[in-house]
């Protein structure tokens, strides 16, 4: 009796943590193509080709474009560096706002008041000002 316990226990139906390691381990290709026409008339036409796979297995079929992709690699380095030159010309530019303001000059509080006061944005996400722009 204890055998067929055992047996039963080692047989139960893989879960989704299963399906996905052999997924990964083996690979997943999905293809298809969609057509949509109207009278007979071809209007659009989707291929679609999917590989659901581990990296190494990747590596394994030859495929390593993402290492050198420049879109992958070198954007997030370009990025990472302009990001830090614009927040030392906006560091900059404040401290220039505020001497002319400290100073008492019209000009300076035209200017001063003219900046947008803009918060430092995440990753990709869009800058929107925080408030709003007086006269």
């Amino acid at each position: 009796m204890s055998s067929e316990r055992s047996s039963l226990i080692n047989t139960r139906p893989p879960g989704l943590v299963d399906v996905l390691d052999r997924i990964l381990d083996k690979g997943l290709v999905i293809a298809g193509d969609i057509k949509v026409s109207l009278a007979n008339v071809e209007l659009l036409t989707l291929q679609i080709r999917l590989l659901v796979c581990s990296i190494d297995k990747a590596e394994q079929i030859g495929l390593n474009w993402w290492r050198y992709d420049t879109n992958l690699t070198m954007r997030a380095e370009r990025a990472e560096a302009e990001n830090l030159e614009l927040r030392e010309r906006l560091t900059e530019l404040e401290r220039e706002i505020r001497k002319l303001g400290a100073g008492g000059s019209t000009a300076g509080t035209r200017e001063k008041a003219s900046v947008t006061n803009y918060r430092t944005p995440k990753a990709g996400a869009p800058r929107k000002p925080m408030g709003k722009r007086r006269p």
